[in-house]
Order: structure tokens, then sequence, then C-alpha cells
């Protein structure tokens, strides 16, 4: 029981300091998960990131499940999520109760345009964090090239595939063919070995 009231204080705190998304929770699942607790580490972080991002729901949701439910199984699980959603729930709650004078004060205004320079700042350290985690080596960079240029060149470049520029360029695809690349290219590496 004391194991299943951690997992829902850990997340509730992750939720509570998560500003901006996913991505940018990642110092603070660090902080709180890694460092602190010991309970993943950041290849484990990286791999729950990847089936987020072709699983549906928020990444911070599943990230939150997977961890919960490493730790305790699905009781864990539900705890970890319920731990995570709270505080945002929350806060939603709250702002949707007061946005009809909440969005006109101009200090409102001016602070959100802080928290989304701090965020930014959040999400690129997390970046760097995921190249530095994710390339191993040369086959590593290639694949990462291939599919960041497809990722930020502009949508006109694939103007003439018609149907299959939205499908070539979506997430969910890049993310299976990078998995099938890796799978093929490194599967081929240990097989030689």
């Amino acid at each position: 029981m004391k194991e299943c009231l951690e997992i829902f204080y850990a997340f509730l705190r992750v939720g509570l300091f998560t500003f901006g998304g996913g991505y940018a929770m990642i110092p603070i699942v660090e902080r709180e998960l890694i460092t602190k607790r010991n309970w993943i580490n950041m290849e484990e972080v990286m791999d729950y990131y990847t089936i987020s991002q072709i699983t549906p729901g928020l990444i911070g949701v599943n990230l939150s499940t997977f961890v919960g439910n490493k730790r305790k199984g699905i009781p864990g699980g539900i705890l970890a999520t319920l731990g995570f959603v709270l505080p945002g729930a929350t806060a939603v709650l709250l702002v949707a109760m007061l946005i009809g004078n909440f969005a006109e004060i101009a200090i409102v205004g001016h602070a959100f345009t802080g928290i989304r320079i701090a965020v930014a700042a959040l999400i690129l350290d997390t970046v760097i964090k995921m190249v530095k985690t994710a390339i191993k080596d040369y086959k590593a960079i290639i694949i990462y090239i291939i599919v960041f240029l497809i990722a930020v060149l502009p949508a006109s470049l694939f103007a003439g595939m018609g149907f299959l520029s939205g499908i070539i360029r979506s997430p969910v695809t890049l993310v299976i063919i990078s998995g099938l690349a890796g799978l093929l290219v490194y599967r081929q590496k240990r097989e030689g070995q």
C-alpha cells in the first residue's frame, strides 16, 4: 500500500510541475523518477515516449501509466495516471470557471508569454537529451537526418504526391518507418556479430 501511495504522490508532483506538455516534462521526470527514486532510466523514458507517440492519448498520461504499471502492475498504472492527471484537470476546471474574466487580463497574457518561453527552453533541453540518448552510431545519424528532413521540409515539396504527402509526413508514419529501419539495420548488426 505504501508503494502505491508513493507512486500516486510521485506522479502528482510530476503533473503539478509540468507545464507545456509531454516533452517539457522530461526534466521533471528525470528528477522525480530517475534521480530521486531510481524507478526507470533515461533509455526507458525514451522507449516510453516512442511508444506514446504511436498510441492514443497524451504522452504524459501514457508515460505515467507505463511507469506505474512497471512498478506495481495495473493498480500502479491507474494510480500513476490519476496522480498525473489530477493537477491538470483541476487547473483546467478552475480556468474554465474563470475564463470569461481571466483571458482579458493583460497581466495574464504577459505571464503566458513568459511561460511559453520557459516551455520552449524545456523542450529544447529535452530534444538535446533525446538526441544524445538515441544517436549511438552513424547509422542512427542517417535515420535521424532522413526523418528530420521529411518532417521539416515544406509541404509544397511533397505536393505532387497528393494524399500520400500527409501520410508520409505523419508522426505515426515517421515513427513506424524509423522503427522498421532500426529493426533492419540493427538486427543485421547483431546477426553479424
